[in-house]
This record gives C-alpha cells, structure tokens and sequence, in this order.
C-alpha cells in the first residue's frame, strides 16, 4: 500500500493529499488507516513527524462523507483532545486541509484556552462537526453545559503520553461519562508505557495495537551534534553558529519562560531577527509568534518545551538545545520539529561540565552518541569537578538489631 489510493481513501481526500504534496503515505498512515476505515479501535505507537494526523484525520473525514452532512451539524460529531494549544490549533487546520475538496466541508472548531470562550460557545450553537480541543477549556464548556458529546461517534486521544504529564488523568472520568459508550475509539501516542495501556483500557473496551518503529527513536534524517560550551558562552555561539554556517529557521530550547525573553531580547539587540514562544504569553501573542517565524519574519524562535510536541513547521532546518531537556524523551520530540517528512534537519545540543552527565543519561535512554566537538574561540575552559566524599562510616555508630534485643530483655 504505498499510495493513498490503495488505502481506500475517496477522490476528494486524495486529491486533497496532492495539493498538500503528500506523495506517498507514511509507516503509521499504511498501517492505521485500513484499521480506521473498517471501523476499529486502535492504540498507535508512533514517533514525532511520523504524519500521524493525518492518519487519524483522512478516514475521519471518510467516515464524515458517507454518514453525509447534517444541516445544520447541532451536535459534535468528533473530539479530538491534544495536550497544547498550538498543536490544537495545527490539528484543526489540518482537518480543514484535507476536506478542502469535499462537497460540504465539516465545520471545525479549536476549544482552547487563552482565547475568547464566548466565542467559541457562539460558533458551538451555530454547529460544529469537529472539535479539537485542549482538556481545561473542554471541561469548561462541559461545567456550562454549552457542549454536548453525547452524539460523539469518534473520539481521538493525540499524544496521550503528553495528555497524561498535563494531568488529563484526573479529567477522563469526567469526559468518560459525558460521552457515548458506543463509539470509535483511537489513541495516538509518541511512547506506549504502562501508564498509556491504562488509559486504553478505560477508553476503549477492545483494541488493536499498532506500532510502525522499533525501540530505537532515531529520527534518521537528522544530523545529530552536541557542542562544548562554557554556560556563560552559549549565546555568542549560537550568535556565531547563525552566521558562520548560514542557518535558517531555528528553533531554540530554552528551560524557562523568562530565558526564553532573555534570549530573545538580547538576540534582537545583536540584530538578529528573534521571537519568544511560552506558556506565558496571551494566546494571541504565542499565535503571532509561531506565525511570524512561519512564514519567515523571524529566522529564530526561543521556546521552552510548550513547542517540543506538535509544532509543525515547513523548512525548518535547525533546532537547537540551549538547555538540555529534563527528560531524555523530550530530547526526541525536541529535535523531531526538524527532519519531518522526509527532510534533512540539524539538532545541535549545548553541553558543558555540569551538564554532561545528564547529556549521557540523553544518550543511553535513546540508544545514541552524540560525538563532542569544539568551536574555535568558544572552547570548555576548566576541568570537571570532581565530587566531594563523604566521610566514611564509623563502625559501630549504630545499634546493632542484637544490641535492640538486649535492651529490651532488660527492661
């Protein structure tokens, strides 16, 4: 099955794959969608930029053309819960995408918070078929009784391992019991730990699994470095890296909302075309944001992890690790923002002393080594330190468990 057409897909959803320059379906497409068309379901494994939206999206939008459109769509027909508000953004315009051909597109809302949620209870009253939603702002409109999922006949879980760090645990009950028991179900997941086999269980009674790649993340395509640097010279550098090899769109980690101003400011200072993109900011300026760096107003966008999951930008050549992520997982969907169908991409990670321990946890957890390199003028100055020992025990400091037993026989 290596063209849409083999997977079953209707004329008007791959002709909406040609103008999107799909050529041929990816790993997790070829082995989820024939599942989704006949109607089960699923529990997918698969890696960032592995196109599983669009896994989840055309049979969808399939299902949606033949049940036919209803006049006026008074109640949601799919949910789709992502974990950030960007990438609830992106899934909603992709759904738009791939139903542009058809005879009556399906109407798509995003429900999120940051923006206006009166709005969104406007467009909801005037009929929506698909909602993608972010799990706060859902609960919000569930509480207010403005949102009705007793009609739901599809419910999409994307990037549940994410859902579950952002709490959604706490919140399926309440999302178990506004929805029909009679549904299809379909789970996507980055990673597929106990934790996520849970959630299946409670989501979907029977399920088949689906995984397209080994235990191994490696995002083939992409050309992985680690840097030596002084914490203190990580900014000239990068300064230095931006110019000297003539980067284009980068993407920036940072580890914190007020590093992430920091740098962006000093940036712009140097003259170099800079935004900030983090939880802090109103919904508006983090849309804003993302857009200008799009569509190329700005070369670099410092971002803390709000964009490691979800963010898809088309050309973006280099991603860069300022600060190292805290968890070696993050490290794959950090650098998966590069590399994305079937493009080169450049993943360059700061390290230095005190970092390079946790650099190594990085690389054993996904089974890489990232060979450590030098530039002139920003070389690691001083040794490691070494650590402290503590002194050693003293024999005989703590009561023995026959010493205990003695004491007490003589009370």
């Amino acid at each position: 099955m290596n063209s849409f057409e083999a997977l079953g897909l209707s004329a008007p959803l791959i002709k909406a794959t040609q103008a999107l320059d799909y050529e041929r379906p990816t790993h997790i497409q070829i082995a989820a969608i024939p599942h989704l068309i006949s109607g089960d379901n699923i529990a997918a494994e698969a890696k960032t930029g592995s196109g599983k939206t669009a896994a989840f999206a055309l049979p969808i939008l399939q299902k949606l053309s033949k049940l036919g459109p209803i006049s006026p769509p008074i109640h949601v027909q799919v949910l789709t819960l992502v974990p950030t508000r960007e990438l609830a953004l992106q899934v909603a315009e992709s759904f738009r995408a791939l139903a542009r051909f058809e005879a009556e597109p399906p109407p798509v809302l995003a429900v999120i918070g940051g923006a206006s949620i009166d709005e969104q209870c406007r467009t909801l009253s005037n009929g929506v078929s698909i909602v993608v939603a972010t799990p706060g702002r859902l609960i919000d409109l569930l509480e207010r009784q403005v949102l009705d999922l007793h009609h739901v006949h599809t419910l999409v879980l994307d990037e549940a391992d994410k859902l579950l760090d952002a709490g959604f645990n706490e919140e399926l009950n309440i999302l178990m019991s506004a929805l029909p028991p009679n549904r299809q179900s379909m789970l996507f997941s980055a990673t597929m730990p106990p934790r996520v086999i849970s959630i299946c269980a409670r989501v979907m009674p029977e399920y088949t699994v689906v995984r397209t790649h080994t235990s191994q993340p490696i995002v083939q395509e992409i050309k992985q470095r680690a840097i030596q640097v002084d914490k203190e010279q990580r900014r000239p550098l990068l300064q230095h890296l931006i110019k000297s090899e003539h980067l284009g769109k980068t993407l920036v980690f940072v580890a914190t909302q007020r590093a992430a101003e920091n740098l962006s400011r000093k940036l712009r200072k140097d003259g170099f075309y800079s935004t900030a993109l983090h939880g802090g900011l109103m919904q508006d300026e983090r849309n804003d944001a993302l857009k200008r760096f799009k569509n190329g107003r700005v070369k670099v966008l410092i971002a803390t992890d709000v964009a490691a999951r979800g963010i898809d930008v088309p050309g973006l050549s280099t991603v860069i690790n300022f600060d190292l992520p805290r968890s070696p997982q993050d490290y794959i969907h950090r650098i998966g923002r590069t590399g994305r169908a079937g493009e080169s991409g450049v993943a360059i990670s700061f390290v230095d002393h005190e970092t390079e321990a946790h650099l190594r946890v990085i690389e054993k957890k996904n089974q890489l080594h990232l060979g450590r390199e030098t530039k002139a003028g920003f070389e690691l100055c001083g040794e490691p330190a070494q650590k402290a020992k503590g002194p050693a025990p003293t024999k005989g400091y703590r009561k023995s468990k026959k010493d205990k037993l003695r004491e007490l026989k003589s009370d």
